[in-house]
């Protein structure tokens, strides 16, 4: 399945499940949120610049490499192909399904370059094609490596993470998120700073609404068509990578995104970033959990 911007709320749920999700989201955020400097920053640091045709040519191979053995990330699909064994069927089957991601590194990278760092974003049209794909090229393996930090050797890991590090680019500022910045801040601090009984009192919000999953994706479609069609979509798939890194500084497990944690999570952000243009029974219903969480 392949990612957009627009469903950023899936993105999410593979991120929280990952072992180094969080960094996958700081490098989306750090490619959405890129100026001019940046841009120019990273592609100075490019494993090409400097090197001769052949010493290109080989650092292509690697890469060629890298993206194949992430491809050893489990995905969900592996799951259909698991025979039938009784009761170790059933184990295995639950934790494909529990740790299987339903995107790809393929995917990902896609989206990084086409939508993340695509015709929409604020800089990349101003520093033209060489340092564009420069820069792409950086962020893209920072991605990989992170993305499949379980499967790649220690060494393919730290080539492809190492020229992101050596940018050095300074902390991101806090980003405008719409009409409702103020509470979304609100809401991911609250996140992060949860102890064990926040972190059950989620728990019991999730339990309690389960019985209404078709209302909530429902809810969540037209949250993301209102901001596509406001030209926002990049402002909520912001807050969404925001979220998947407090949620995951909250101490949730990749178990708890696995079963509705996180949906319920994305369902505050979503119903939070685009209540201005949502009717008052949907906003409600995506803030539910954490009106129930707060009581």
């Amino acid at each position: 399945m392949p990612y957009s911007l627009v469903s950023a709320a899936t993105l999410g749920f593979d991120l929280v499940r990952l072992p180094a999700g969080r960094e996958v989201a700081e490098v989306l955020l750090t490619g959405l949120d890129a100026g001019v400097a940046d841009l120019h920053r990273l592609a100075a640091v490019h494993p090409a610049e400097g090197r001769t045709r052949e010493q290109r040519g080989l650092l292509a191979v690697r890469s060629r490499r890298a993206r194949e053995l992430a491809a050893g990330v489990p995905h969900v699909r592996a799951a259909a192909g698991i025979g039938n064994a009784g009761a170790d069927r059933t184990a295995v089957l639950v934790d494909q399904l529990e740790r299987g991601t339903i995107g790809d590194a393929p995917t990902v990278e896609r989206l990084l370059r086409e939508d993340v760092l695509g015709p929409e974003h604020a800089t990349a049209g101003h520093v033209g094609d060489v340092v564009s794909a420069a820069a792409a090229d950086v962020l893209a393996d920072a991605v990989i490596g992170h993305w499949a930090a379980e499967v790649l050797p220690p060494l393919v890991r730290r080539e492809l993470l190492g020229p992101f590090t050596r940018a050095a680019l300074p902390p991101r500022g806090t980003p405008d998120l719409g009409p409702a910045t103020d509470e979304l801040l609100a809401l991911l601090a609250e996140l992060r700073a949860l102890d064990a009984p926040g972190r059950d009192r989620w728990r019991a919000a999730v339990d309690e609404g389960r019985g209404d999953h078709r209302s909530w994706a429902g809810a969540m479609h037209e949250a993301s068509w209102a901001a596509h069609v406001s030209g926002r979509t990049r402002s909520l798939a912001t807050a969404q990578l925001m979220a998947v890194q407090a949620f995951l500084d909250g101490r949730f497990s990749g178990r708890d995104g696995a079963h509705g944690l996180w949906n319920a999570v994305a369902g505050c952000v979503q119903g939070l970033t685009m209540a201005d243009l949502l009717g008052d029974r949907i906003v409600e219903q995506l803030r539910a959990p954490w009106a129930r969480a707060s009581r």
